[in-house]
This record gives structure tokens, C-alpha cells and sequence, in this order.
């Protein structure tokens, strides 16, 4: 098992940043692939951005792209999402997860990922 726990949401101004942070704890080593989705309610789960956890290959769905930034600190295991100028858009609970698959990173499905987080709500106001 992986255990993943998200932090760093709240309330931000259009325009504003936040940076949440991810902390993984647990099997690690099964850690292929980590990303962040969001979900808005009666909404499906969206893919946002993810990264190989060896680092190299990052993915971001086209809406964030040029804003919002993923990284990772091997060292402490822990997977970051800088997200700048925000749009009320983003508003949103945003989801850390870790995937056992290669393929995640291709396939940016939640179905491809085997272990989540609880969440963290980002509200960005107009």
C-alpha cells in the first residue's frame, strides 16, 4: 500500500497561486507514476498533470499548461503542483495519485492509478 496525503489548498484570488503538496509514505517503490486530477461536483475526475516518479517525463492536460508546474522531492517523497494564475475554472477538490503503470503516463486515466489521497479544495474566486 501507498499512503498519500495532500495539503496547500484554500482560498485564492483569480490571478493568485497555490502549491499543494503531496506526501507519499508506504511501498513507495511500487511508485511508477504520480499525478494530481480534480474534481468538481457531478463531475468526472479530470486529469491535471503527472510525472514519472525517476523524473524526466511530465504530462499536463492543455488548460494548465504554462501555469501549472509538477515536480517531485524523491528525498522526502513528496510530488508538488505550483499552480499559477489561477482562473476560477480551477476551482476544484485536487486529488494526488500514484500509479504501479508505465502506462499512466500515457493513459492519463484515473482508472490507471491504484492509490489516492483525500483531497484538497482549491477555490479561486473572480
Amino acid at each position: 500500500q501507498v499512503q498519500l496525503v495532500e495539503s496547500g489548498g484554500g482560498l485564492v484570488q483569480a490571478g493568485g497561486s497555490l502549491r499543494l503538496s503531496c506526501a507519499t509514505s508506504g511501498r513507495t517503490f511500487e511508485t511508477v507514476v504520480v499525478g494530481w486530477f480534480r474534481q468538481t461536483p457531478g463531475k468526472e475526475r479530470e486529469f491535471v498533470a503527472a510525472d514519472s516518479w525517476r523524473g524526466g517525463n511530465t504530462r499536463y492536460t492543455d488548460s494548465v499548461k504554462g501555469r501549472f508546474t509538477i515536480s517531485r522531492d524523491n528525498a522526502k517523497n513528496t510530488v508538488f503542483l505550483q499552480m499559477n494564475s489561477l482562473k476560477p475554472e480551477d476551482t476544484a477538490v485536487y486529488y494526488c495519485a500514484a500509479s504501479r503503470y508505465p502506462n499512466a503516463l500515457l493513459q492519463p486515466r484515473a482508472t490507471m492509478y491504484n492509490y489516492w489521497g483525500q483531497g484538497t479544495q482549491v477555490t479561486v474566486s473572480s
